[in-house]
């Protein structure tokens, strides 16, 4: 009897799992911005306090390769609320910038696409967004609002419908002269040298110099610089918004107690919605640049400002779970956490102060396919349905909880397109002990970059690139010269026959393989090599979301809470601010 006690004990255990994970929980996702895996105590930081986010380790699940779809913002995003890759739906493109810039850009997530909250909305689910979007806007009018989340599922919108970037924080920097200054030092030269030989050439009557016409041009020239720092003059007014729904409610928005104002409306989403199903996504704005925390956290950390936000986010997340305990939805609801993409490396204050994250034993970071790019956090607490405490090494995906949430729901998965995240729930229960991705696809940009490859019933992971960023300085992890790294041109290194790494035994990707150091290196490659060629026979032609017309600023579609006259401005939130100042206070 005391022998079959043990496993009926253990019977009863799994079928509590089973009858929990069969009702439909509350979710609660929260994604963070830039943030490194290796900034997280759960994933070996031992200088940096976060201890609410490692509580969702300790009492849930944390996945050691789960990988986000793409190494920068808008394009992961994209994949993570519809399951497939970004090139699947245009959010990806062949021109530099691989993310949006302006708010009175023209691209977003296509309204044919379909969002995991817009099933859960379908099913009766209370939905809402709060912190940043980055998926688009308007389409032909200012207030057309085609790509804005209400269109793709959302109930309530609270945050910024672009992003937080240098430009929008008074004395933080301007993040357009830092990522062209090697452009505009180059254009400054070839300029200065073609006037000098023109003006030698004249003198030495070797040619007849049209001054009238150089003149014209000259001023042309000089009326567009003009508007160009007139329209840059102006960046923070037009393009750094806060919104709640469909209205502009600060303009530009204030950095004081964003974060306490972002947590206090996911706390009350989760309040007005406790007697029904919700679904929050919590898209910390933290910690892209510009970097922010409030009085109580400033100068706390020993990885100053950068730290200070880190931590304050930690304490963030800690108030989320609270409301979750104080309103007994601990036991319903699937908390996920994770980041949108590794570290931004390059992030260097104008004050030399290091404002980007630390990504751990992971090569490169935020705009490379190296892991310290693409390999994010991700943890999952579910009390009384995931066993606390479990560490899972399989090939997991952001893409993978659109197909999660599906299943969770009871939603029909869509049939009229291709879905690329897998159903999570069977490797978190323990049921599998392999995804079931056997590949994942890696895009720098529209440019399928590398391929990982984790054979059935193997530990190994196999992982080729085709082609990597050259990062300047030489020997360092980023590309410094342009801020981020490009996918194109003198910008990268193709390799053939592709690199080659097992990141299961080399997770640092320091040593590729070769013929004499792996005996099956001419199998393993031709077997990705078929796979990718399976790959690309599924992909179909789609309009160029982030094509340069898309990402280009248009005044007919800036969005301004008073009027021109007033620079747009407006602060419907000053009162609430000075009212969390007194409360944190």
């Amino acid at each position: 009897m005391k022998v079959l006690l043990p496993f009926f004990l253990l019977h009863l255990a799994i079928g509590n799992l089973g009858q929990s994970a069969s009702m439909q929980p509350n979710y609660v996702f929260i994604m963070a911005d830039d943030l490194g895996i290796g900034d997280l105590g759960c994933y070996g930081n031992s200088t940096l306090r976060t201890p609410h986010i490692d509580s969702l380790a300790k009492d849930g699940v944390m996945l050691t390769q789960h990988i986000a779809a793409a190494a920068i913002c808008t394009p992961s995003r994209a994949a993570f609320l519809t399951g497939r890759y970004p090139v699947r739906s245009g959010m990806t493109t062949i021109q530099r910038a691989g993310v949006y810039l302006f708010t009175a850009g023209s691209g977003g997530l296509p309204t044919n696409e379909t969002t995991f909250v817009k099933l859960a909305k379908e099913q009766g689910y209370s939905t809402g967004l709060v912190g940043k979007w980055h998926l688009g806007l308007n389409c032909e009018t200012s207030d057309d609002h085609c790509h804005h989340p209400l269109r793709h599922g959302f109930d309530y919108f609270y945050g910024l419908p672009l992003t937080n970037l240098r430009n929008c924080k008074p004395g933080a920097g301007n993040v357009f002269i830092v990522a062209t200054q090697h452009v505009v030092h180059s254009s400054v030269q070839v300029v200065t040298l073609a006037l000098a030989t023109l003006l030698l050439l004249n003198s030495f009557k070797l040619l007849k110099v049209p001054w009238r016409a150089l003149g014209y041009v000259s001023l042309a020239v000089a009326l567009l610089l003009a508007v160009v720092l007139l329209f840059f003059s102006q960046f923070r007014n037009l393009n750094c918004i806060m919104m709640r729904n469909r209205r502009v409610i600060q303009q530009p928005f204030s950095f004081e107690n964003l974060t306490q104002r972002m947590i206090d409306e996911a706390t009350n989403f989760m309040e007005r919605n406790a007697d029904r199903p919700f679904l929050l996504f919590m898209s910390f704005i933290p910690v892209h640049t510009a970097l922010y925390a409030s009085q109580e956290f400033l100068g706390k950390s020993k990885h100053g400002l950068y730290g200070d936000s880190v931590e304050e986010m930690d304490w963030s997340v800690g108030q989320i779970l609270a409301s979750l305990e104080r309103l007994n939805l601990s036991n319903q609801t699937l908390v996920y956490f994770t980041s949108d993409q590794g570290a931004h490396l390059e992030e260097i204050a104008d004050n030399g102060e290091v404002h980007g994250g630390w990504n751990g034993i992971y090569k490169g970071g935020k705009s490379t396919n190296w892991d310290g790019g693409i390999r994010v956090p991700g943890l999952l607490r579910w009390p009384g349905v995931l066993a606390a405490g479990r560490s899972i090494d399989a090939l997991t995906s952001n893409m993978d909880l659109f197909p999660t949430v599906v299943t969770l729901t009871k939603a029909a998965m869509p049939s009229n397109r291709i879905i690329d995240g897998r159903d999570l729930m069977p490797l978190l229960l323990g049921e599998v002990q392999q995804s079931e991705h056997e590949f994942l696809f890696h895009y720098c940009n529209s440019y399928l970059s590398a391929v990982r490859w984790q054979p059935k019933h193997s530990s190994a992971i196999w992982k080729a690139h085709f082609f990597t960023p050259n990062f300047y300085p030489e020997g360092s992890q980023g590309c410094f010269d342009t801020h981020i790294c490009y996918c194109f041109g003198s910008f990268i290194s193709h390799h053939n026959p592709p690199l080659l790494y097992d990141v299961s035994r080399d997770p640092s990707e320091a040593l590729p393989l070769t013929p004499s150091s792996e005996p099956r290196y001419h199998q393993i490659l031709e077997v990705m090599r078929k796979a990718v060629g399976e790959h690309r026979k599924t992909l179909t032609p789609v309009p160029d979301q982030l094509s340069l017309n898309n990402l280009l600023w248009k005044p007919w579609l800036q969005p301004c809470c008073s009027t021109v006259w007033q620079h747009c401005r407006c602060d419907e939130e000053k009162n609430r601010s000075t009212a969390l100042d007194g409360a944190m206070g």
